[in-house]
């Protein structure tokens, strides 16, 4: 089985130690806004963030890399939010531009890790050198998936991306009566990517300014959205994506108005949930805190 510690070294092998930084998502921005929820979401849950009431937000995007100097152009990217409710918890949902995740377990996680080589391209793993590892060969389902993470394309602004939460979440509605719903924020002003040669002549850090002078400008807004699933769809399988048909719920608006400073102790984790949303059994989601905890306690000392 394994361990926390295992997982956080394994990223450390392929982006390197960073004291003070996040083992993954180490290059980020920190913005504050409010989260307004819809009509349609206080019908299929109790949460409290969902029955009307804006609730504060703090939000961190951020580039998947463990390397805090890695080009934006060159990574996946995420989208992490905790909202601040009325008792003082808080509870978050955590996000990235991929449709699915890369693997099934936390073994394999460690096990894929291990195997990566880091991109000197600009700090994303290279993931198409792993098509002649061991690791594919013993798991050749999972390259499709790989594949596709390594297709990162420049994008032009952070507020432009969909982030999907990977993980499924049991929500409970008045009556005690529950299903589980799959998270996704939407751009309210989607974009396009960049083209090769225009990509190559962006600043390292452009996506941290683009957001910085963005927001001096105008605020950002993304909706939450659900999807439901049907019996059937998995439960547990991070790699499994949800048919396209099934039915989406528009959950809420969140609007972002200024940057924040990064702070050391912040933590965005997706098991912490509030009254009203279970976790699923799913491995990758159960083991996320653990290794959360270590790379805290590594950063900060």
């Amino acid at each position: 089985m394994a361990t926390p510690e295992e997982a956080v070294d394994a990223l450390n092998g392929v982006f390197g130690r960073h004291p003070g930084f996040r083992a993954a998502h180490a290059k980020g921005t920190l913005c504050r806004g409010t989260f307004t929820p819809s009509a349609d979401a206080a019908d299929i849950t109790m949460v409290a963030h969902m029955q009307g009431t804006p609730v504060d937000v703090t939000v961190r995007f951020s580039n998947a890399s463990g390397d805090p100097a890695a080009l934006d152009r060159a990574n996946a990217r995420g989208m992490a939010v905790k909202f601040h409710l009325a008792d003082g918890s808080t509870t978050d949902i955590v996000s990235v531009t991929l449709r699915r995740f890369i693997v099934r377990t936390p073994e394999e996680f460690v096990e894929l890790n291990r195997a990566l080589k880091p991109n000197p391209r600009g700090g994303q793993p290279d993931f198409r050198a792993l098509k002649l590892s061991w690791f594919a060969l013993r798991h050749p389902r999972h390259l499709k998936a790989l594949l596709e993470a390594g297709e990162v394309k420049a994008v032009a602004s952070y507020a432009h991306c969909r982030y999907n939460a990977l993980h499924a979440f049991r929500w409970i509605d008045r009556s005690g009566a529950g299903r589980y719903v799959r998270y996704s924020w939407v751009p309210e002003q989607p974009g396009g990517d960049r083209s090769d040669s225009d990509a190559k002549r962006l600043d390292r850090d452009y996506l941290q300014h683009e957001l910085a002078a963005r927001l001096d400008q105008a605020p950002v807004r993304f909706g939450l959205e659900l999807q439901l699933g049907e019996e059937g769809d998995s439960i547990t399988d991070p790699m499994s994506a949800w048919p396209k048909d099934r039915k989406v719920v528009r959950a809420g608006t969140l609007e972002l108005t200024e940057i924040a400073a990064e702070e050391a102790l912040l933590v965005f984790d997706p098991t912490r949930v509030t009254d009203g949303i279970e976790l699923s059994d799913d491995p990758i989601l159960q083991f996320r805190p653990r290794a959360y905890g270590v790379s805290v306690e590594r950063r900060t000392g």
